[in-house]
């Protein structure tokens, strides 16, 4: 197939990229600069110029391609139920370009979407449209093109990792430098689900290629780490010591990551393992932690 990605320069979506290449797929790569542009020809994939607030380049990339994998999205927390509307607004001029044809869009979203309440594992067959996580309008978006005939299927993400980044806890590592000292909330057993990078390429490339209109599908390699074993290797690599913190002194504390550090996350894969044969065979968060260079940090 010939395949449109947004993201493709982006954290994920560049291990996307060989893995569809090494597939026998063609990839149509979406950047806004040079030198995205270069990294992508570099790869052995070709290049639309594009942006997220461009509609029309969006449309355009999309009508070029047999499949759509939309990995983009404006991690500017600050302004996250914002640029949650403006995922809403990117899902639709794309699933737009594939109305009426049979070609797949598989969207973006996260774990937390599938809860099914504090203590238990989030699933792929939960979708509650009432969700407080403002990235549910991702989900909704793409369920409007589904009600019009659009192939359109959700991937679900934790803290996807690797040695450099790990999700929201690459924020939460500067708060720690800030700080000088890894705390958690509570007693810290709030658990977060994680998975390795080129694992969740891999789900990326299966799900696109089985692409199963209506499908979600959980990225989760560990069903959830517990927070205060997260901070505890962080306070580790920073030399700095690990420590609670109240529920209501978190915003004070953490900032914008007070609203995710005490919630209880953990998700399951099941379902996704079994229908993609998708087995997670890379490192675990925290020997990805534990082997991160920390002096950059410091």
């Amino acid at each position: 197939m010939r395949i449109f990605l947004t993201g493709a320069t982006g954290f994920i979506g560049s291990r996307i990229v060989p893995e569809l290449l090494a597939a026998g797929h063609q990839v149509l790569g979406m950047t806004r600069s040079d030198a995205g542009a270069e990294a992508l020809r570099a790869a052995g994939a070709e290049v639309h110029h594009g942006l997220l607030e461009d509609l029309d380049s969006l449309r355009a990339g999309a009508a070029q391609a047999d499949a759509v994998i939309h990995t983009a999205f404006d991690h500017d927390f600050s302004r996250f139920v914002a640029n949650c509307e403006k995922d809403r607004q990117v899902i639709k001029a794309l699933g737009s370009a594939l109305v009426g044809t049979r070609r797949p869009l598989l969207i973006t979203s996260g774990t937390g979407i599938g809860s099914r309440g504090p203590g238990r594992l989030a699933t792929e067959d939960v979708f509650d449209a009432a969700h407080p996580n403002p990235r549910i309008a991702s989900e909704m978006a793409g369920n409007e093109l589904l009600a019009e005939g659009v192939a359109v299927a959700v991937v679900r993400l934790p803290q996807v990792h690797d040695t450099v980044r790990q999700g929201l806890i690459s924020p939460l590592l500067d708060v720690v430098r800030e700080k000088r000292v890894s705390a958690y909330v509570g007693d810290g057993q709030n658990r977060w689900p994680a998975a390795h990078v080129l694992d969740v390429a891999r789900l990326y490339r299966l799900a696109i290629e089985r692409c199963t209109p209506g499908a979600r599908y959980n990225a989760v390699a560990e069903e959830g780490i517990p927070a205060r074993d997260i901070a505890q290797v962080l306070g580790e690599g920073m030399g700095v010591p690990v420590a609670s913190i109240d529920a209501d002194k978190a915003a004070d504390h953490f900032g914008w990551l007070g609203m995710f550090v005490g919630l209880d996350m953990a998700a399951s894969s099941e379902w996704t393992r079994k229908a993609l044969d998708w087995y997670p065979t890379g490192p675990t968060l925290l020997e990805d932690l534990r082997r991160m260079d920390y002096s950059s940090r410091a």
